[in-house]
């Protein structure tokens, strides 16, 4: 293992065009630098309004490895405060979510804090008189992050207070996210069907590259989708087609299939599997739905959104959402070799009850503890974690349909299965390593 104590550029220099050193993967000192800045330094998905409907409801989870709380303000704004008691730097909220009433209360001392972090109480405050308290840092209390954006009910968050700001990180590729809440006929989600969560055993960025790898799914999900699809087929003339086969079935297509689809790149690390078609493409009418859709937007507008097919859509640095199946996963890290992941499902609002049932079986039979097709990739994850410390190579390549002028092109559309949005994410990378801390 290499020492990158103190030494960035060293860590930058493990991401060449084409290649990354195995480093990025396995090395604690580079997956510390990723925190203090890829992770303080671009916008994080923290959570969705839906799950704080009302005054002191609150969500807890991380930025990187750095916890926080994301809490509804007595003024109806969304407000996302560090979870630490300023006093001795215990967690304040320690469920998952909850409603924190009149105020947070740390379970140490008692220290007790508005929804906006400021403190409410603190007991014996005589003992504090004449200490200089009033202008330490403890006396503003939980402390908020640097800054934070809803947009239309998504709420991120950046660290840092200073920095890219949410339009210009984002841009063009807020598109995928538009188009998920316009497939409500109301134009309105909210957070459905609770959570799925699982550790896997290797690095976050594997998760987050796969997500737009598209010479996979056909050999490592042979094994299930294929095995699916093969008993299908083995079923009497005529018998309907079951909504998993529907699900399965499009894993295992050929390299031409994905070679169709497409990839678009974005600035910043951001882009989508799915141009022309995808996986999602094919999924049975629900009764009624493209009438609502209709009524709401128009023919032609209808048409244009449920048209829009994006399989993965990738939101540097660990999120990823599915709009045709109202999906989303967040790929939490915890180590080097360890990574949360989150999947979460939609009710399209205003919609038929049978969209979110679909939501579910997908959720469950793709992205669940127990699902056959994420195991698949998990296994291949893990396999690469540990297999990436041989030192007969320590470079991992991502060459495929590479062109040297792409470095230069912002935004674009390529073959479906080159590797073009992996060296995005990791251009992104760089440059937001190099980032002020």
């Amino acid at each position: 293992m290499t020492f990158y104590h103190g030494d960035l550029q060293a860590v930058r220099d493990l991401v060449r065009e084409g290649e990354v050193h195995r480093d990025v993967y396995t090395d604690p000192d580079v997956f510390a630098y990723e925190m203090e800045h890829v992770f303080a330094n671009t916008w994080v998905y923290v959570g969705h309004a839906s799950q704080i409907p009302k005054t002191a409801d609150f969500v807890t989870t991380t930025i990187g490895i750095k916890p926080v709380v994301m809490v509804r303000h007595s003024d109806g704004s969304i407000r996302v405060l560090h979870n630490r008691c300023p006093h001795k730097g215990t967690r304040v909220a320690n469920e998952a979510c909850g409603n924190a009433g009149r105020f947070f209360r740390c379970p140490y001392h008692a220290w007790s804090f508005r929804t906006d972090g400021s403190i409410a109480a603190i007991p014996l405050p005589q003992g504090y008189e004449g200490t200089g308290f009033e202008t330490s840092r403890a006396a503003e209390g939980m402390a908020a992050v640097g800054a934070v954006h809803v947009y239309r009910d998504f709420v991120f968050a950046r660290l840092h207070p200073r920095g890219i700001g949410f339009t210009e990180f984002f841009g063009e590729s807020l598109s995928s996210i538009d188009n998920m809440i316009d497939r409500s006929p109301v134009g309105k989600l909210e957070i459905a069907g609770g959570v799925l969560r699982y550790v896997h055993r290797c690095n976050w960025k594997m998760l987050v590259e796969n997500l737009t790898d598209t010479c996979h799914p056909m050999v490592a999900h042979e094994s299930s989708a294929g095995t699916a699809v093969a008993v299908w087929k083995q079923q009497p003339e005529g018998t309907p087609r079951h909504p998993a086969v529907e699900i399965f079935a499009p894993f295992v297509s050929p390299y031409q299939f994905y070679e169709g689809m497409g990839i678009r790149v974005w600035p910043n690390g951001h882009g989508h599997t799915g141009v022309s078609h995808s996986i999602h493409s094919d999924y049975s009418a629900i009764p009624g739905y493209f009438e609502q859709m209709v009524a709401a937007y128009g023919e032609e507008r209808a048409r244009e959104i449920l048209g829009t097919n994006r399989h993965n859509t990738v939101y540097f640095p660990n999120l990823t959402v599915k709009g045709p199946i109202q999906a989303m996963r967040i790929f939490k890290p915890i180590a080097a070799d360890r990574t949360m992941v989150e999947s979460w499902t939609f009710r399209l609002v205003g919609a038929p009850d049978q969209l979110l049932a679909r939501t579910l079986m997908y959720s469950r039979l793709v992205n669940a503890p127990t699902s056959p097709v994420g195991h698949d990739d998990l296994e291949m994850y893990e396999r690469a974690q540990d297999s990436l410390h041989s030192d007969a190579n320590p470079w991992v390549n991502m060459q495929r349909l590479y062109d040297p002028q792409e470095a230069g092109i912002a935004t674009a559309t390529a073959n479906g299965t080159t590797e073009w949005q992996m060296r995005n994410q990791f251009r992104a990378w760089r440059h937001f390593m190099a980032a002020v801390p």
